[in-house]
């Protein structure tokens, strides 16, 4: 696995498919995600400071790991299959209890970036999605 760092978000608000773009931690490698409009809002307003009155969904999800004594360990990139990328929330539940939990990779970085919960592409994954990064 390959730990990742959120290095950009595109959005362009005419358009239904926005992009984050996670990079190689100890690298340069970058690997493009497109996600919906709501949870490239959500990822940006955590990483501006951005507060709302009330809790978003991701917002809540973080308060409710949090009230049940459930940490966030990492989130991990696993799959892609048919241009479709797949993550896993990687809970630990006390007690060395560790649950996997199928998640949207959109959805998983927004808690992760709320969570300060590392980010993991499979090397797999990231040499496959290389296709979809052009050259420079």
């Amino acid at each position: 696995m390959v730990e990742m760092e959120l290095n950009k978000i595109i959005i362009d608000e005419k358009r239904q498919e926005q992009i984050i773009v996670l990079k190689e931690k100890s690298g340069s490698r970058m690997f493009p995600i497109v996600i919906g409009l709501l949870e490239a809002m959500a990822i940006k307003m955590e990483v501006g400071g951005v507060n709302t009155p009330r809790p978003l969904t991701h917002d809540l999800l973080k308060t409710l790991l949090d009230n049940l004594g459930v940490k966030l360990d990492k989130v991990i990139v696993d799959k892609i299959l048919n241009n479709t990328f797949y993550a896993k929330l990687v809970l630990n539940t006390g007690n060395s209890q560790i649950k996997y939990i199928d998640a949207r990779p959109s959805d998983s970085i927004a808690l992760a970036v709320r969570t300060k919960s590392p980010i993991f592409v499979e090397e797999e994954v990231l040499n496959k999605s290389e296709i979809f990064n052009p050259p420079e």
